[in-house]
């Protein structure tokens, strides 16, 4: 009787999935989300820490993010910081929270130099997306797993701006969010560090030299 049982179960979910070939509820997912880094290219950064309060308002405080703003120096006279390029970023998943209600982020803009943080609103619009990415698979690859994980990545840039982007079910990234937030007036590490900010690579500081931060692009 259980074996019969488990076998309806079994066709049951074969039914449901041969009806909605896009359904992605049975594949394979990682129980957290995953929350990263990046920059414009050049605008080299540090994150020093970050923290989420997630839905039902439990606060998950965390380590730095890493280096942000990486890009090898190209004198071919284009602009590659100038607006936001997908650059990728650092992160890891925010064990044990659910979908994030806010996020807090402080980090090091070395090229100007210049310390910030603030706490960033997240809309219920990009929670929406972030379940939808693991519940359909992409319609150009039905044949692909759905998405392990959500994702959001944060854009750090100059200036203290903050971009959200949370990753759809085919990959693509969709802005949400953009935010201004707040010099940190005690400096790098909170007045820790001596005043000493993350190292600015060679190839930003070649890149800014020949084109400038570019403030307002982001």
């Amino acid at each position: 009787m259980r074996k019969l049982v488990a076998l309806l179960g079994l066709a049951l979910i074969a039914g449901c999935q041969a009806a909605d070939p896009l359904s992605g509820v049975n594949d394979p997912h990682h129980p957290w989300w995953d929350l990263r880094f990046s920059a414009p290219y050049y605008m080299t950064g540090w994150v020093e820490m970050s923290a989420v309060v997630d839905i039902n308002n439990r606060f998950f405080p965390r380590r730095g993010g890493g280096a942000i703003g990486t890009g090898a120096f190209r004198n071919d006279g284009i602009e590659y910081a100038h607006g936001w390029a997908d650059t990728g970023g650092n992160g890891s998943f925010v064990t044990g929270a659910d979908l994030p209600k806010r996020v807090f982020v402080r980090w090091q803009s070395s090229v100007e130099p210049q310390t910030y943080q603030g706490w960033i609103e997240i809309p219920e619009e990009a929670r929406q997306l972030m379940r939808h990415s693991i519940a359909r698979r992409c319609a150009k690859y039905p044949d692909r797993p759905a998405s392990w994980h959500p994702s959001m990545t944060l854009g750090l840039a100059p200036g203290g701006i903050v971009q959200v982007w949370v990753w759809d079910e085919c990959l693509h990234r969709v802005a949400f969010n953009r935010a201004q937030v707040e010099v940190e007036p005690l400096g790098p590490y909170l007045g820790k560090s001596n005043g000493h900010y993350f190292q600015q690579t060679r190839d930003s500081k070649q890149y800014i030299e020949r084109f400038g931060i570019p403030y307002g692009s982001w």
